[in-house]
């Protein structure tokens, strides 16, 4: 693959070299995907009354049934009173399950509900439609350097845990 003569040898490794204005344009396609990829999912949360804090609930309590409320702020990033508002609303509004641990009752354990479950597919289901017509038309190769751009973007401990979970499926 050549590269316009941007990248240079060095111990063995080829090392890319990318002016600013490249740089700049790389993170506007990154906002403008951005808002392109999460475009549809807004348009059923807002029907909904739900925004986007909502989707990502939902989105990794469908990933991983049975997490804690406390596993889903690390995973999340966001504060626990943000999560808190997120939360009641879900489980008012019954696409939410809280249930005690077994082994420590103080625990909250969260599950989608079947109503849930069925947001949950909706809005993913959207955004798969969107993924695998941008990966049909960019070719494998493409998405294999896309992922390896995604996984360098993540936090290290972000990379690893989204790593771990691909070699588990």
């Amino acid at each position: 693959m050549r590269d316009g003569g941007n990248s240079k040898r060095a111990g063995g490794e080829d090392l890319l070299f990318l002016t600013d204005d490249q740089l700049r344009k790389g993170i506007e396609a990154m906002f403008f995907a951005y808002r392109g990829f999460t475009s549809d999912p807004d348009k059923i949360l807002a029907k909904h009354g739900y925004g986007r804090a909502h989707h990502r609930a939902i989105h990794f309590i469908n990933r991983n049934p049975g997490t804690t409320v406390g596993d889903l702020l690390d995973i999340l990033g966001v504060s626990k009173q943000s999560l808190n508002r997120v939360l009641r609303k879900l489980i008012d509004d019954r696409l939410v399950e809280s249930r005690a641990g077994t082994s420590d009752r103080r625990k909250r354990h969260l599950y989608l509900s079947e109503e849930g479950t069925k947001l949950e597919k909706e809005l993913s289901f959207a955004q798969r439609r969107r993924m695998r017509a941008a990966y049909r038309a960019a070719g494998p190769g493409a998405v294999a350097g896309f992922r390896q751009v995604l996984e360098q973007l993540m936090d290290p401990r972000h990379r690893r845990d989204n790593v771990a979970k691909d070699s588990l499926q």
